[in-house]
Parts: structure tokens; sequence; C-alpha cells
């Protein structure tokens, strides 16, 4: 079965021109059932050939070798892996990717958690977190931030996320965010439906951990991966299911 048009969707957000950046959505690729179609994810359960098909056709659309693409073994952790030189290394275990080579991808696979695209106002360095509530937590994009020189300012772009309303917490989750910042209690709003439960918002979680950073420059967080079932695929929606890609690199110099 031949793969349909992907449909990707492009950051709107004010980054040099030699920054590229995207994010695919389930359309466009040759997985089937649960998974259909263009599913990017390796561990969820789909055909291995289904998924290396998927990945080529990304490769074709934008124009990027396939092994540019570095997908990550992601844990829910801190740890960043930095793509140097010209050798690609297809699998590193990280829950971010920081690269200043040109034309090699940092890829993150979400399914509701938070991907968050960094890029460097100088066009220098850009780099890519997975921030689930744990990632987020944990400190990701902290350590992400790390990576980039002091002197660049940075932009940051946050995409498709389970919103509010669909994300419902424990008190322990509530609590270990509120542990570190008491302002974090305002990201939460208690369940409409069950009692001692809280719906968590990662966009404004990740939005409030970037401005303590010092990063004003944040766009995007306009997504919603539960609700919206014909775009994107959702872990808490459908259990077994894909994953979309949020992918950025270095087309060219500065």
């Amino acid at each position: 079965m031949g793969a349909g048009r992907l449909q990707l969707i492009q950051p709107d957000w004010p980054v040099p021109t030699n920054i590229r950046a995207l994010v695919t959505t389930r359309a466009g690729g040759v997985s089937q059932r649960e998974f259909a179609s263009m599913n990017l994810g390796g561990h969820v359960g789909d055909d291995a050939v289904a998924v290396e098909t998927n990945r080529r056709f990304l490769a074709q659309e934008v124009g990027l070798p396939v092994d540019r693409f570095h997908w990550l073994e992601q844990v829910h952790g801190v740890d960043v892996v930095v793509l140097k030189g010209v050798r690609p290394v297809q699998s590193h275990t990280g829950d971010a990717a920081f690269t200043t080579q040109l034309q090699q991808a940092c890829c993150i696979l979400t399914a509701d958690c938070l991907p968050v695209l960094f890029a460097a106002a100088d066009g220098s360095a850009v780099a890519a977190a997975h921030a689930g509530w744990r990632g987020l937590a944990a400190g990701v994009l902290e350590n992400t931030a790390k990576y980039f020189s002091e002197q660049t300012e940075l932009l940051v772009w946050l995409g498709p996320a389970i919103s509010q309303t669909a994300f419902e917490v424990g008190q322990d989750v509530m609590d270990a965010f509120v542990a570190q910042e008491p302002e974090s209690a305002t990201c939460f709003i208690p369940s409409s439906s069950n009692a001692g439960k809280w719906c968590a918002d990662l966009y404004a979680l990740a939005r409030l951990r970037l401005h303590r950073l010092g990063v004003t420059r944040i766009f995007g967080g306009d997504y919603c991966t539960y609700t919206d079932s014909g775009r994107f695929f959702s872990y808490r929606r459908d259990g077994v299911t894909g994953r979309m890609a949020s992918v950025i690199w270095l087309a060219s110099s500065p």
C-alpha cells in the first residue's frame, strides 16, 4: 500500500533562515491499524519495515539523507545527546538532542508529551527536548538550555501535546512541581470528574520553567493531541498508538 501525502506542521516562529523545523502528523505513511499511518516510533509494536519506510518518506520530503535523522531511546529523563562530527549515530538514550553541526536532525517522538524545540537566535545551534511531566519536573528543559552559549538569545517553540482539560493527574504530580516552584500551582485545576485529581497544563509548566531561565521568546503551545484524533496520535486516548516526530536542524551556516 502506498503512502498518502505527508501533512507536516511548520512551526510559526522567527528563527534565522538557516534553521529548519517541522512536526509530522499521523497522515501520509504506510503503517496500518492503530498505527495508521505515519507512525515514526520503532518501539510501539508497529511493523519495523513500515516504520523504516515512514522514516524514509520523511527524509525524502525534507531533502535530508535518512541517516541524518537521530532517533533517541527516550526514557523520560534529562540526558542531552550532543550530535557532532560527520559520522551519524542512529541510536542514543536520552530525552533531548543538541547540535551545532549542519544537516544533523534532532528528533523527538511524542504522542501526548510535549516536544520542545530550541533555536539560537544567531542560527548557531538547535536542540529538541521530550518533556512529559516527569521530564519537566526533573529539569529536561533546563538541562537542554545549558548547552547553548550564555551569550546567545534562545527562541523556543512548544509543539503538539495533550491539553490541560484532557490531562488528569494525581496529587503526586502537582506536589512534584509545587515543591520546586510554588507558582506551579497555577498550572493545575481541580478535575471536574474525579475528586483529588488535577488537570495539568504542560504548556504553562514549560513556559514557567523557561521564563525562570530568562527565556522570553516562546512560541506555539496551541494544540491538543488528545482531542484532535484526525491529526495526532495520543497515548492517553488510545493506549496502543503511533508517534509523531518533532524535528529541527541547521540547513546551512548562519
